[in-house]
């Protein structure tokens, strides 16, 4: 049993799985929309899974929200002010706290900014992904750079200046002066924050099993070096491997993921991580994944995918996962305080790490060093068990 004295801030993830293509690198459980878009439906499946959750959680604060897909911006407003005013008349929550959707450019999606401005989003994340057509069409997204620049300045016309963009590089024959290009065109359009990350391989992706030809690992070097330069010189703050900020925008939600937090997870093949100080558990608990599976259940015990225990040998890993992501790091108590387990179970692994250049040396912090945060891999397999 693992001594935890406290429950950890707690996050709530909703999952809205359709979209109108499936990407060919995607391996998020996406769907293709085939036929109407059945909100009222989802909406009732949703409350009703939060609803079961609800013994889980008792007394506890929701301090924010994520809404992702799928294309969740797909949803019309009154359909998602239905949500939100549902979960508010079950969950405590914050009243300052962070509200993202996640977008992708359209124009009918775009008409709706303002609209989920006044239901009480406050911060889009707008998967633009590049501005390049080619690039675009490689990755077979069906919007243009004109929808992508439409897109951002839609948000500021709407009012909703917390957005951010997410913008991938080391794409099919994509050079550095390409790559670049990207990243000044994201910074003309004045987003709060950047989630810059590489294109990757996923298993049961159509890119999979057909892979393109990616840029070789000298180009990847060369585009993330001038990159964080370029981005650093124009006021954002690399403050995670992937997520670069202006000041004060740093995603709540992506925090407390990062800082090994706890997190409710509905909709279909949503994923939560519970934490309970009673038992001294923490443990991971998904929904089905299917759509038609989830609709049919939804709220009943048979809605549930999957329900297991951290293996206490895993925590230390699963932690350090999250933590060392964050550029500078978190506090050593913080371990503790979030798997019960004392920090001495690091500190073999841990000298070792420093030893090698990958881990700062200061006690109080679990930070990697610029070196080891390139090579996150290697210095997460210092802590590997056995």
């Amino acid at each position: 049993m693992l001594t935890l004295h406290s429950t950890p801030p707690l996050a709530l993830y909703i999952h809205i799985p359709w979209c109108m293509r499936k990407c060919p690198y995607c391996d998020f459980n996406s769907h293709e929309l085939r036929g109407p878009l059945r909100e009222p439906v989802y909406v009732d499946a949703l409350l009703a899974d939060v609803e079961q959750d609800l013994p889980r959680v008792w007394g506890r604060r929701i301090d924010s929200v994520f809404i992702g897909g799928g294309t969740p911006s797909l949803f019309s407003a009154e359909s998602l002010e239905r949500l939100l005013s549902g979960l508010r008349a079950r969950l405590p929550l914050r009243p300052d706290m962070e509200i993202t959707l996640e977008a992708n450019p359209g124009a009918v999606e775009q008409g709706r900014f303002a609209e989920f401005r006044e239901i009480g989003v406050n911060r889009l994340s707008i998967g633009v992904q590049s501005f390049n057509d080619g690039h675009l069409q490689a990755l077979g997204r069906i919007h243009d750079r004109r929808a992508a620049f439409a897109a951002a300045e839609a948000a500021h016309a709407a009012e909703m200046d917390n957005f951010n963009l997410d913008l991938m590089f080391g794409l099919p024959g994509q050079t550095v002066e390409q790559a670049l290009a990207d990243v000044a065109n994201a910074i003309a359009l004045q987003p709060a924050h950047l989630s810059y990350y590489q294109l990757t391989i996923e298993p049961n992706t159509r890119f999979h099993h057909a892979p393109p030809a990616l840029p070789v690992d000298e180009t990847i070097d060369a585009i993330q070096e001038q990159a964080w330069i370029q981005l650093e010189r124009q006021g954002y703050q690399r403050y995670e491997v992937s997520a670069y900020a202006r000041e004060d925008r740093r995603c709540r939600h992506n925090l407390n993921y990062w800082e090994f937090a706890d997190y409710l997870g509905i909709g279909a093949g949503a994923h939560g991580k519970l934490t309970d100080p009673a038992t001294g558990r923490i443990h991971r608990l998904w929904k089905l994944k299917h759509p038609r599976d989830y609709l049919t259940f939804a709220g009943t015990p048979t809605s549930i995918g999957g329900d297991e225990p951290i293996q206490k040998s895993d925590l230390p890993v699963e932690f350090l996962m999250n933590a060392l992501r964050l550029v500078e790091g978190v506090s050593a108590t913080l371990f503790s305080e979030r798997t019960g387990l004392p920090l001495t179970v690091l500190e073999p692994a841990w000298r070792q790490a420093c030893a090698k250049g990958l881990m700062e040396s200061d006690p109080d912090r679990l930070q990697p060093t610029p070196f080891g945060l390139r090579f996150l891999n290697d210095l997460l397999q210092e802590f590997m068990p056995g």
